[in-house]
């Protein structure tokens, strides 16, 4: 399983890379990853208006989008789509930040894991 990272580099850019999930253990009720502290979760919809410029993330966590679809920006120039089902590891709490931005007609429907600190 692969989980989309968005982090900032040592000049203050954000950039995209793939991250693999590790399973530690397997049984019946299939794989586990190892567990992750997180601090709770919070679910969010945006209207298809949405449109934010650019902005740190407030805080390292997941999002997941369960409806709709969402075009993210990076300060490297590439921007990436993502849908229901995609999972982000966003950690580019530093810098410039990313854009973010409704694609199509339909609302923006995400859970967000904000992760306790380590």
């Amino acid at each position: 399983m692969r989980i989309h990272n968005l982090y900032t580099d040592a000049g203050g850019q954000s950039h995209f890379r793939d991250i693999e999930v590790e399973w530690v253990e397997e049984g019946a009720g299939g794989k586990l990853s190892k567990r992750l502290p997180a601090t709770g979760i919070i679910f969010r919809q945006v209207q298809p208006a949405y449109d934010l410029d650019w902005h740190p993330a407030p805080r390292r966590q997941f999002v997941i989008i369960l409806s709709g679809s969402l075009e993210i920006g990076c300060g490297d120039g590439s921007k990436q789509v993502f849908g229901p089902g995609d999972a982000r590891l966003v950690e580019d709490t530093t810098g410039k930040g990313h854009t973010t931005r409704v694609v199509g007609n339909e609302p923006v429907l995400t859970a967000t894991v904000p992760l306790a600190q380590q």
